[in-house]
């Protein structure tokens, strides 16, 4: 085995057992928090529950969380903050959480979160967007 190959299948092992052991589990400090309902209630208190919890399951779905766990999840929650603490070591491979996560919105609520992309994008200011172009 070339020392290139070793590499490659060694990032890929490692990329493997961290998605093993944390697939389904919000990192740390997102984890330990209380039900964040209250506050996507009132940062958006005209969104029905319903709405709130369907898009915050898209998240959810995209960077691998459990749905039990998305309403954990802040409206003041920066998405790369999100990504960050999933992946605290900068240059490890990731499960292109981001990348899944553009694709979903895009096809669920038709927001180009590529072109609507900066480090400040909150999970509120996304929602939002979100329910602007499906008309709410």
């Amino acid at each position: 085995m070339t020392i290139t190959s070793f590499v490659i299948v060694s990032a890929v092992a490692v990329a493997a057992l961290w998605a093993a052991l944390f697939a389904g589990r919000l990192p740390g400090a997102l984890r330990d928090r209380v039900c964040q309902g209250r506050e996507w209630r009132r940062a958006f208190p005209e969104a029905p529950k319903s709405e709130i919890r369907e898009f915050l399951s898209v998240v959810a779905s995209a960077f691998l969380f459990s749905r039990n766990q998305r309403l954990k999840l802040s409206p003041h929650d920066p998405l790369i903050a999100i990504y960050r603490a999933r992946y605290p070591v900068e240059g490890w491979p990731d499960a292109l959480e981001l990348e899944i996560l553009a694709r979903d919105i895009r096809a669920r609520y038709g927001v180009d979160l590529d072109s609507d992309w900066n480090d400040e994008l909150t999970l509120g200011a996304l929602f939002r967007q979100a329910r602007l172009a499906v008309g709410k």
